[in-house]
């Protein structure tokens, strides 16, 4: 089903998709808010500009923007996929606890907030380009990889990185050199064996945004962890 976005205000264009069936173009969109939020069963291939919580609850589904994103794409998502050709604002994967979301450039502030796992459900976060700052703050499970595939001089992520972090992983494939990271987590170089375990979503991502394996393996990836079961606890606990 083809739906034009154009003249549709956020709700109209919502119910236009839930009453569609199986596969759902959407073409002309802007702005509109809060798009396919909560739908488990369908696959939707958006052009244009979604605004913000695309994907917010999301089930299930799964979405493909042809272009960018703004703020908070998947929020709160408990499964599918979420694929952005694009770069994405603040706060993607805000809280997520499961499902799959790609980024092909950059990312915001504060990507992967309060991302958090529990048993099958493993949330991961792939962003092609760079990330902004607060960059899994608070992240309690899941993965967060970026990649950094963007031809400038910035650093791979930027201030603050993993501050609150107690849980999860993330993989930044760079040697971090001049990065500052908190206290309470640790850094190591990836070996074999967890290069190995974040291949399915380099596999993927380059899948879906025409990248070669063998370019995102080019560089070393250096993982950043939490270094105690609760590294925070000293900060909020009195003694």
């Amino acid at each position: 089903m083809n739906i034009n976005a154009t003249g549709l205000d956020f709700i109209d264009l919502n119910e236009a998709l839930r009453q569609s069936r199986g596969s759902c173009n959407i073409t002309n969109c802007l702005g509109q808010r809060f798009l396919a939020a909560g739908i488990s069963d369908k696959t939707v291939t958006v052009s244009g500009i979604p605004g913000n919580a695309l994907g917010a609850y999301l089930n299930g589904a799964k979405i493909e923007v042809m272009g960018n994103a703004q703020d908070a794409v998947g929020d709160t998502m408990n499964d599918g996929t979420i694929v952005i050709h694009g770069n994405v604002g603040d706060a993607v994967g805000y809280a997520m606890r499961g499902g799959h979301i790609y980024v092909q450039g950059n990312a915001g502030y504060r990507a992967g907030i309060h991302m958090k796992a529990y048993k099958e459900k493993q949330p991961a976060i792939v962003i092609g380009g760079k990330a902004g700052s607060f960059l899994g703050e608070y992240q309690a499970g899941g993965t967060i990889i970026v990649l950094g595939l963007v031809d400038n001089d910035k650093p791979i992520v930027s201030n603050f990185t993993s501050t609150g972090m107690h849980g999860g992983k993330m993989f930044l494939r760079s040697d971090c050199k001049g990065i500052k990271f908190p206290s309470q987590v640790h850094t190591h170089f990836a070996d074999k064996k967890e290069l190995e375990e974040i291949g399915h979503y380099l596999r993927h991502f380059c899948t879906y945004f025409g990248y070669d394996m063998k370019e995102l393996l080019d560089s070393p990836f250096t993982v950043v962890m939490p270094d105690s079961k609760n590294p925070y606890r000293q900060m909020y606990v009195a003694n």
